[in-house]
């Protein structure tokens, strides 16, 4: 029996009728069976009050009385929040179908003309209260799937508020400026994105996607995140070796079989070198002018393979260029029509928009795109201009 009815009988009969003899009739015929209580009230007036008070799976109502009408007493039921779903059986002296209409129009579950046979009695009895019992113990699971959701879903905000929180401030200095948009999405993924000083002339940017969704990719998200931060100079400045020391620190038979995607650049504001390396990341984007570069991935994802043997690529850099990382958040979007949106579509929409601000004019395509500001995916975007 459901904890609804925790403690009470698996049956309870609440018999409303003005005649002693048709309660004591109906007493006789429930007495022999002990999973039955049986309740018996003369008073009509005080129906609805004993009804709250016992919480009876059956009420069985008599429809001529002298205080109460029984067709105004079953609305009366009806308006109670407690009683709106207690199946009603109104019991009748006449086998009327304009009664019977009214009856079930009132709210009434089913009509009987007493005295019925006590099989029969019974039989009506326990199909109406393992209906209503069984609609508690939904209705109960339902409570508890929302609460558990509702719970879940503040777990997740807070999570998605302490990822937001080690992300960090926007830079503008001489030599380059840096701005991005984070939007979590309802299940928080694994998305997390950083940028710091290795020293006074080397800067590291970077950004992590760990398969999944929930609490547990989001801390592995920023448990990588502090690896990175945590390294000394000598090995964050080479993003090889940075993807190599992840792979060891993390991998997927030691973390519930998560793994994740990263692309490390390092950029040297003395030349204007960047040096990069991509664990199977979407590439960065390069904008010159009207000019697209991919900076590609050249490894596979961290935590697979116990040796990573990551590599390194490296380019020059112009005042002017706008240098883009982002997750595939940005452009895996199920589009109104059922159609995917892609990277290539990411590209296009990228592609000659060196001299506008990534970080607002992609989103708003995206949410266009996609109908919504809500995705599927954490949305990850970084831009960085080099000045």
């Amino acid at each position: 029996m459901s904890e609804v009815r925790a403690g009470l009988p698996a049956v309870s009969v609440l018999l409303v009728d003005d005649q002693l003899i048709i309660g004591e009739a109906v007493r006789r015929m429930l007495a022999t069976q002990p999973d039955i209580a049986y309740r018996f009230l003369a008073d009509p007036t005080k129906a609805v009050e004993l009804a709250l008070e016992l919480k009876p799976t059956v009420i069985l109502q008599d429809l001529v009385m002298p205080a109460v009408d029984g067709l105004d007493l079953v609305v009366k039921y009806r308006e109670q929040e407690a009683l709106k779903e207690t199946p009603i059986i109104v019991l009748s002296s006449k086998e009327e179908a304009t009664t019977k209409a009214e009856a079930f129009a009132r709210g009434a579950n089913d009509y009987l003309v007493k005295l019925p046979d006590p099989i029969e009695l019974l039989a009506r009895i326990r199909h109406h209260s393992r209906g209503y019992v069984a609609q508690l113990e939904r209705n109960e699971a339902f409570r508890r799937l929302a609460e558990s959701e509702a719970h879940m879903a503040a777990e997740l905000a807070q999570a998605a508020s302490y990822v937001q929180s080690l992300l960090d401030a926007p830079i503008d200095v001489p030599s380059l400026r840096t701005k991005w948009v984070f939007i979590p999405s309802a299940s928080l993924g694994g998305d997390s994105f950083g940028y710091h000083w290795i020293d006074e002339n080397r800067f590291a940017c970077y950004v992590i996607d760990v398969c999944g969704h929930g609490v547990g990719p989001a801390l592995m998200s920023v448990s990588a995140l502090s690896l990175i931060r945590s390294l000394p100079p000598d090995q964050a400045s080479d993003p090889k070796t940075v993807l190599n020391r992840l792979n060891v620190n993390f991998p997927m038979t030691r973390h519930r079989n998560m793994f994740f995607t990263i692309w490390y650049g390092v950029i040297d504001r003395r030349d204007r070198s960047l040096v990069w390396s991509g664990a199977a990341h979407p590439p960065a984007v390069l904008l010159r002018g009207d000019e697209m570069q991919l900076f590609e991935s050249q490894s596979t994802m961290i935590g697979i393979v116990p040796d990573l043997d990551a590599t390194n690529d490296r380019t020059t850099l112009q005042a002017g260029d706008k240098l883009c990382l982002y997750s595939d958040g940005v452009f895996e979007l199920l589009k109104p029509d059922g159609k995917m949106w892609n990277i290539d579509g990411l590209h296009d929409a990228m592609r000659g928009r060196a001299a506008d601000e990534l970080v607002t004019s992609i989103p708003s395509i995206t949410h266009a795109i996609r109908g919504s500001e809500q995705y599927d995916d954490d949305y990850s975007i970084v831009e960085i201009d080099i000045r």
